[in-house]
């Protein structure tokens, strides 16, 4: 496999999707990249020469901020927001959206999966509550007396 930028390109693949593998290029950066080099976009990354290689990298190195640089950057404007005390740097604190997206009923991609508060089902109640565990015992009640434990009151 053929390395670029720091990632290894899959040498079966086009090079106009094998750039796009780079952090940083997408399909639309990746042609205009092809097009300034002059390198065809149907060859393979096989059958790039060293020579193409070379210019595809310093061309990429002098025009674009890929990879760990792009990422650096990303999370330096990150930390810049959280540390300034700004709405958008304390939204990235709490892991969600920072574009006045509504999150009452979306957002599952950064809040996560769903947890219930409140009402739960009879069968849920029922697994928490009462349920047997392992061992053979019964689970504590909410008062905190166990199943077995004969009720307080007159013998």
């Amino acid at each position: 496999m053929q390395r670029l930028m720091g990632v290894l390109m899959p040498e079966k693949k086009r090079v106009d999707y094998a750039l796009t593998l780079i952090f940083g290029i997408g399909w639309t950066r990746s042609q205009s990249i092809l097009k300034e080099t002059g390198i065809d976009a149907k060859t393979r990354v096989k059958d790039i020469t060293e020579e193409e290689s070379k210019k595809l990298t310093t061309f990429i190195e002098k025009n674009f901020k890929v990879e760990g640089d792009l990422r650096e950057e990303e999370s330096g404007n990150i930390k810049r927001l959280r540390e300034i005390g700004s709405y958008r740097g304390i939204r990235h604190g709490l892991g969600l959206p920072t574009r006045g997206q509504r999150t009452r009923s979306n957002a599952r991609t950064k809040r996560g999966k769903r947890k219930t508060v409140g009402a739960l089902s009879k069968e849920a109640w029922s697994k928490t509550e009462g349920g047997a565990s392992p061992t053979g015992e019964t689970a504590p009640s909410a008062t905190g007396a166990t199943a077995s434990a004969k009720p307080a009151g007159k013998k």
